[in-house]
């Protein structure tokens, strides 16, 4: 998905009339591919939480980081900074591991294998510091993560648990992260546009493939 973009103010009107709408698009679609939660073995919801955890405990903070590290507009660090400011001041991690245990989820050496590749992509992509590149990669993960809290809650809740403290936050406070990563987009665009050539959707696009292998594994079994 390459999107061309002409200069400054256009690229800012873009957030809400064309990016924005294509990102809630990109959720809508990897949501309604959810596999059915009761139709999986306990092996395969074991898979999706364990994988998902791998991923996510080590590195979202590295990733909003990056996000922040690659800013240029002032007015934008400190969205960033208050996101990251959140995820360890409450200790994020904490929960999610929490939440696997509690689950029988934690991540085993084939969860990791299983995400290595598409993580290690998402990795070096936000390495390379390209602000707005960077904010909207983390604006589509937050809207992501949003929706996707219900249906990890649901695979949970199947493997025994009652610990659902990590689902229940994201569930709520990603709503406010998403906007305001949105709004934060906005401005970089303005301080900072992107050459006309690169591919906007770029580490959207790699992260999806990702959250593609988080849900889908390799060859994940349904139950009989």
């Amino acid at each position: 998905m390459t999107t061309s973009l002409v200069n400054p103010p256009v690229q800012q009107d873009l957030v809400g009339a064309s990016v924005k709408p294509q990102i809630d698009s990109i959720v809508e679609e990897l949501i309604s591919c959810l596999p059915i939660a009761d139709h999986l073995s306990a092996s395969a919801r074991r898979g999706i939480i364990g994988r998902y955890t791998a991923v996510l405990e080590g590195n979202f903070i590295y990733w909003m980081t990056a996000a922040y590290l690659s800013a240029k507009s002032a007015e934008v660090r400190p969205i960033l900074l208050d996101n990251l400011r959140e995820e360890i001041g409450d200790s994020h991690p904490a929960m999610l591991r929490k939440f696997a245990i509690a689950a029988h989820a934690f991540p085993t050496d084939l969860d990791a294998l299983a995400v290595h590749c598409g993580l290690t992509n998402v990795r070096l992509f936000l390495g390379r510091l390209s602000g707005v590149q960077n904010i909207l990669t983390m604006a589509f993960f937050e809207g992501f993560i949003q929706q996707f809290m219900a249906y990890l809650s649901d695979l949970a809740k199947a493997q025994g648990s009652s610990e659902f403290v990590y689902t229940d936050v994201h569930g709520v406070c990603d709503v406010a992260h998403s906007q305001e990563l949105f709004r934060a987009l906005s401005v970089e665009m303005a301080v900072d546009p992107i050459d006309p050539s690169t591919d906007l959707f770029e580490g959207v696009d790699l992260l999806r493939t990702l959250i593609q292998t988080i849900i889908h594994g390799q060859g994940e079994t349904l139950a009989a």
